[in-house]
């Protein structure tokens, strides 16, 4: 993962090491309600951190271990989050793109490139890489997804015990069975993404 996301920095730059690379990724795009997530993290180059990979494809219990690692270790870090009423506002792909914004002006230490997960961010002026599943191919991506997705989660999770009957603990916001019917029975709540549940009430 780090050969790879060297050598995706230097051909964007046009030069070797050493630069700095600062990795993006979001979580939440696909769910009905709650925030949409992004992180920015800029790893340290020459201290590798073991399991790293696509949040996606690491338990619970591993992603929270690796939350504090990333964190402890990480030259810089920054998590934003845009809530569901600016999704609505402005459409989810323009909500990510300002999360990832912010996490990249959030940051203490001003990367050289960014690599992102398969997004071009606009509006941003430094140089920057999109690499289709890059979660999985780059290390300081890996690390963002994780920061993103940890934050999220739990986020969601403090959402459940104050809008209860809707199951946010469990599935995150995203449109379960359950959670559709949860809508259909108590209507939605203030965390809703309305643009996204129109054939639902």
């Amino acid at each position: 993962m780090r050969s790879f996301e060297n050598e995706t920095a230097s051909r964007i730059l046009g030069r070797g090491l050493p630069f700095s690379v600062c990795g993006i990724d979001e979580a939440g795009r696909g769910p009905l309600a709650g925030p949409v997530a992004a992180a920015a993290v800029i790893l340290p180059p020459d201290r590798d951190i073991s399991f790293l990979n696509d949040s996606k494809k690491l338990s619970p219990k591993k992603r929270d271990e690796l939350f504090d690692i990333i964190r402890a270790e990480a030259v810089a870090f920054s998590v934003t989050l845009i809530d569901a009423q600016r999704i609505d506002e402005i459409n989810i792909l323009q909500a990510t793109y300002e999360a990832m914004r912010q996490a990249v002006s959030g940051l203490q230490t001003r990367p050289d490139v960014l690599v992102n997960d398969a997004v071009t961010i606009p509006g941003i002026d430094l140089p920057q890489a999109a690499v289709v599943k890059g979660d999985a191919k780059c290390i300081s991506v890996a690390a963002a997804s994780i920061l993103a997705k940890v934050t999220r989660d739990r986020l969601m999770e403090e959402y459940d015990a104050l809008y209860p009957g809707y199951g946010f603990a469990k599935h995150k916001g995203y449109g379960t069975t359950a959670h559709i019917e949860a809508i259909r029975t108590l209507g939605p709540c203030p965390i809703h993404r309305r643009s996204f549940i129109t054939h639902f009430i």
